[in-house]
């Protein structure tokens, strides 16, 4: 029902930005342990959907840049990629990382600047915007283009509405991209050109990047992992958090998640979070167990290609958006789906 009125309302939600003629875009190419991130590769097939020309931008240390660059270099649909080398850019701090970009988009004249919804555009995008006198347009999952007018989609409410964004006249554009809604995009049969470009060198910096804590696992990156195992409050215990879902994550090669409940609880955490205020996903297959399905998980969630609930509380919301549902105790399903599952080779 809700979703009807969504469709309905959705003329009254559409909002009015500039319109360039030509697209000219500037991606921005997110980067992590010498690779680009999953994220970026995603925001190039976003942004190849405009046409016109797209122009890669490295930022990093020297030694940063090195790694990067070959594949960067080949990625199809870039026309040419600039970098820029400065030990300021190493923890993309907002404070050295506006100003770069700033004038960059200022002196060349590009269209679009486009990223992928990540922690790091979210710092430093929303602060550009305002320096530039530009509404943002984030998280969009679709991208078209009708009478020379692009259009977006993103999702409202917790993903329960969609809002639709069409410009109407010339000015920049700044897009962030949800990644699970693009394919990433593949490589290309040549290299493209390499400009090195100066630094932009703020005169005063006043922010300092101390230091960045990680959690290192060997298990599949939970954002673009195609198997997801999650678990909620329901599991009761940070005990059985681990001992209940780690032997299956093992058996499926799976990444695991969490609700924002068992976080909060301290069963897992934070990195884990599924949800409207935690991690995107969208793998292929998606387990839920334990967990009940309160909006704020399933707008992190609901795009997965196929999901499977475990839980023994028949009115659980996360049973209506489950393709498959078993109602049971998840201490009495989880080993016994165990012993049925082949071992992993």
């Amino acid at each position: 029902m809700f979703a009807r009125s969504a469709h309905l309302l959705r003329p009254a939600l559409a909002r009015l930005y500039a319109t360039p003629p030509h697209p000219s875009t500037l991606l921005y190419l997110e980067h992590a342990s010498g690779k680009l991130t999953g994220g970026t590769l995603c925001a190039l097939t976003a942004a190849k959907l405009l046409g016109g020309e797209i122009t890669g931008v490295l930022m990093g240390s020297q030694t940063e840049l090195d790694a990067v660059l070959p594949q960067a270099r080949k990625l199809d649909g870039l026309t040419k990629i600039l970098t820029s080398s400065s030990r300021l850019y190493v923890h993309s701090v907002p404070e050295t990382t506006v100003p770069f970009f700033q004038k960059l988009v200022q002196d060349r004249g590009y269209t679009h600047l486009f990223s992928s919804t990540s922690s790091t555009s979210k710092s430093f995008l929303p602060r550009l915007a305002a320096q530039l006198d530009v509404q943002p347009i984030s998280d969009v999952t679709s991208i078209s283009v009708e009478s020379g007018a692009d259009i977006y989609t993103r999702p409202i409410y917790a993903g329960n509405a969609i809002s639709t964004v069409k410009p109407t006249s010339d000015g920049l554009r700044i897009v962030t991209v949800r990644s699970t809604a693009f394919q990433q995009s593949g490589i290309g049969s040549s290299d493209v050109a390499v400009e090195d470009i100066a630094p932009a060198e703020p005169s005063e910096v006043q922010a300092e990047h101390l230091k960045t804590m990680t959690t290192e696992s060997t298990r599949p990156e939970l954002g673009s992992s195609d198997i997801v195992i999650s678990g909620g409050r329901g599991l009761k215990s940070r005990a059985n958090f681990d001992a209940t879902l780690t032997p299956l994550a093992d058996r499926l090669g799976a990444a695991i998640g969490a609700s924002r409940a068992a976080v909060d609880a301290g069963y897992a955490d934070n990195s884990l979070q599924v949800g409207q205020t935690g991690k995107i996903v969208a793998p292929s297959l998606y387990i839920a167990i334990g967990i009940s399905g309160a909006i704020q998980h399933l707008a992190g969630m609901k795009d997965s290609k196929f999901i499977v609930a475990i839980n023994k509380d028949p009115d659980a919301p996360i049973f209506q958006v489950a393709d498959g549902g078993l109602e049971a105790d998840l201490f009495d399903a989880v080993p016994e789906l165990l012993t049925k599952l082949p071992e992993r080779k």
